[in-house]
């Protein structure tokens, strides 16, 4: 089955071409860096797209760069009817695809059953770490042939809760590192519970094989609503619309009302701050900063903790604290209210941030359009690019994508560097998708010589 759509964004012209019904590989003539009406600095292609977008949608996507120019991509399939694939190795929903001609076309590699993962490059291996099932235990398996063939998933923990998103991955000093969302004390089963979450840092000892349970430690728990009280929120005007832990606040949208859960912490990056002369550097190497996207009604503000290692070898996770003597919670972050990605580029310095562009987080939302998928500040059409020296102050790169539509999402994306380029997978929908959070595509987008776009 064959199907042109022809979209208009701005005066970008994109050609989706429909193959077989789920994958698709199209081309979108690349810009220039800068045009008169915006800063489109990617081109795009549609990789993959449901058959039936009101039953079924994709999430999660993961994207890392392999050697020999090999870019590997996955992504969750949700909903029913599961796709047929001929000649399928492993089982599961979620499903990994390799390209040797930079993102053109893409070979189908293996079926999983873990969700919310993230790929990444250590040791000459891909691995691909995630959990079973909704808030299960984590797992993690790899391809010793750059992504050609994987092993199966081998379990790592035993009746924990866990949730995160595809998310960065720093490799150094022999161990990997990175952040996701614990939960160790659940009380809230009928809302979103991310006023539980602890945003943890994970850390695995390749010395001893990312396969082994015991190459891994993980730091102390510190969920939100333990450490952030109401009367510290004051002046922030958060939370917007209310939600102290545990109730909700019910907010009148165009077209009904809708829960808004306590506010709390989610999705998260780890970063090191690298610069001596920065009010959060460690000479010791030892802490780690975990961004988070920060759940409160508010647009462009993120959560920060910090995670030290001791040297017994256990992980603290512990508030930042300000000269003043003041705790820190919330950032500054354009896109911050939404899931976002960060990368350190060593070139150049620079921490880049991949995000959602919001525009209108302050119209009333009983009066967004009827497409807005939740709250004011849930808008999800726009992917900008943006770049700091110091991950508090930033600096717009680009847009990066754009839907016609407000259903039209391009979010919840990640990015690896392929050479000079970034190479860009985001979650998104066309006119057919069943609403902005739940997608019927998945696309890829490269940015071509990034750090041209520095000034």
């Amino acid at each position: 089955m064959k199907r042109n759509i022809t979209l208009s964004i701005f005066s970008l012209l994109i050609t989706f071409n429909t193959v077989y019904g789920v994958f698709v590989s199209v081309h979108a003539a690349a810009p220039d860096n800068v045009n008169n009406q915006g800063r489109f600095i990617a081109d795009e292609r549609v990789v993959y797209r449901v058959d039936n977008p009101q039953t079924s949608r994709l999430y999660n996507p993961t994207i890392v760069a392999g050697k020999d120019r090999r870019i590997i991509i996955a992504f969750e399939f949700s909903g029913s009817p599961m796709p047929v694939i001929p000649n399928q190795k492993g089982t599961g929903k979620s499903l990994i695809y390799t390209s040797d001609d930079a993102g053109v076309t893409w070979d189908y590699r293996f079926n999983y059953s873990l969700m919310q993962s993230r790929l990444f490059v250590a040791d000459d291996k891909i691995y691909c770490f995630g959990h079973y099932g909704h808030r299960g235990d984590l797992a993690v398996f790899e391809s010793k042939d750059n992504g050609k063939t994987w092993s199966d998933p081998v379990t790592l923990t035993d009746g924990e809760l866990w949730h995160s998103s595809s998310h960065n991955v720093i490799v150094k000093n022999g161990f990997v590192y990175f952040a996701m969302d614990r939960k160790d004390d659940p009380q809230m089963e009928l809302t979103w519970d991310v006023s539980e979450f602890t945003p943890a840092l994970i850390r695995g000892d390749l010395s001893k094989g990312l396969l082994n349970s015991n190459a891994w430690t993980f730091a102390s728990a510190m969920p939100f609503y333990k450490v952030v009280k109401d009367a510290e929120m004051n002046y922030f005007g958060i939370p917007f619309w209310g939600g102290y832990y545990p109730k909700k606040a019910m907010v009148q949208t165009s077209t009904k009302r809708i829960g808004f859960p306590p506010v709390g912490w989610l999705e998260s990056n780890v970063v090191q701050i690298t610069a001596p002369d920065h009010y959060w550097y460690d000479p010791d190497g030892k802490t780690f900063h975990i961004f988070s996207r920060a759940h409160t009604g508010r647009s462009n503000f993120a959560t920060v903790v910090k995670a030290v290692e001791r040297d017994d070898g256990t992980i603290e996770t512990m508030l930042e604290t300000a000269p003043s003597g003041v705790k820190l919670v919330y950032t500054p972050l354009p896109g911050g209210q939404m899931k976002f990605f960060v990368l350190y580029d060593e070139q150049t310095k620079l921490y880049w941030l991949l995000s959602t562009l919001a525009v209108d987080s302050m119209t009333r939302a009983d009066l967004l359009p009827l497409d807005r998928y939740g709250h004011s500040d849930n808008e999800r059409r726009s992917l900008q690019l943006s770049f700091s020296k110091n991950m508090v102050d930033w600096c717009f790169a680009g847009l990066v994508a754009m839907g016609n539509s407000e259903k039209e999402a391009r979010h919840y994306a990640c990015m690896d560097f392929d050479g000079d380029d970034l190479v860009i997978l985001s979650r998104s929908g066309d006119q057919d998708a069943e609403s902005a959070h739940n997608g019927n595509i998945v696309t890829f987008h490269r940015v071509k010589n990034f750090r041209n776009l520095i000034y």
